[in-house]
């Protein structure tokens, strides 16, 4: 495989990555956002620490329910 060639898939699986991680990102924006909007929660009173419990207590509650099955 040439140098060029090398570089095209070098870019080319950057790019891809690059992808991945905006996609990973959207999913994340939108999974908050339907957790704040199911939840009735005002946006500002959502602190870091609030966040952070917040997100400590759903991911406790979704892997004992991933257990249960």
């Amino acid at each position: 495989m040439s140098q060029s060639n090398l570089e095209k898939q070098e870019a080319k699986l950057k790019a891809l990555n690059q992808k991945i991680k905006d996609e990973k990102n959207k999913i994340e924006q939108r999974l908050g956002k339907q957790i704040i909007s199911q939840a009735n929660l005002d946006y500002a009173n959502l602190s870091n620490d609030n966040i952070k419990s917040l997100s400590k207590k759903v991911s406790e509650f979704l892997r004992e329910k991933s257990v249960d099955h």
